[in-house]
């Protein structure tokens, strides 16, 4: 299998760390849209919405999902992604798509003891686990949608690898 692996998820679900590690086991290579996106733009996510809004932003989301897309890539996605129809569609029919779905309590605990404030601009000015649970809200049934796998991200990074080897294995064998 060659087939691109987009990693989704809310923020905090661990898309980076998971996608490393997936990315030793597959023999694959990986990249990570936002760092990208950023690297590309010469600003972090925070600069860009400042000067451009999230619709600037969401625009070159696109454009570097679409130009980092290769066979034999895992792919970490930013959060938001999925809530462009072209970047749901582009991931499913150009790869395989796994959500990383974890609860709210764990998604706002990893944001709390890891804070990138200028990577992950607030998206509403709330407190984190009402952020969090706000956007999940909006959200989880789009990642739900576009995934081909869904995954528990609230196990331990190792776990998430197996989990997802398994499941590529099985939908092998199907």
């Amino acid at each position: 299998m060659t087939q691109p692996i987009f990693l989704i998820g809310a923020r905090g679900c661990g898309k980076t760390t998971i996608g490393q590690r997936l990315t030793h086991a597959c023999n694959f290579h990986f990249v990570d849209t936002d760092q990208v996106l950023q690297q590309r733009a010469g600003m972090t996510v925070a600069d860009i919405v400042v000067r451009e809004g999230w619709s600037g932003f969401r625009a070159r989301e696109t454009q570097t999902l679409q130009s980092v897309t290769q066979p034999a890539t895992v792919i970490a996605t930013g959060g938001g992604i999925i809530l462009s129809s072209i970047n749901r569609d582009f991931m499913r029919q150009n790869g395989i798509v796994i959500y990383l779905n974890a609860p709210v309590s764990v998604l706002a605990g990893r944001l709390e003891a890891f804070p990138e404030a200028s990577q992950r601009p607030t998206l509403t000015g709330k407190p984190i686990t009402e952020e969090v649970a706000d956007i999940l809200a909006q959200r989880d049934e789009l990642y739900r949608q576009t995934a081909h796998h869904i995954v528990d991200a609230s196990a331990s990074p190792d776990d998430v690898v197996a989990q997802i080897l398994t499941e590529l294995r099985l939908a092998r064998a199907s």
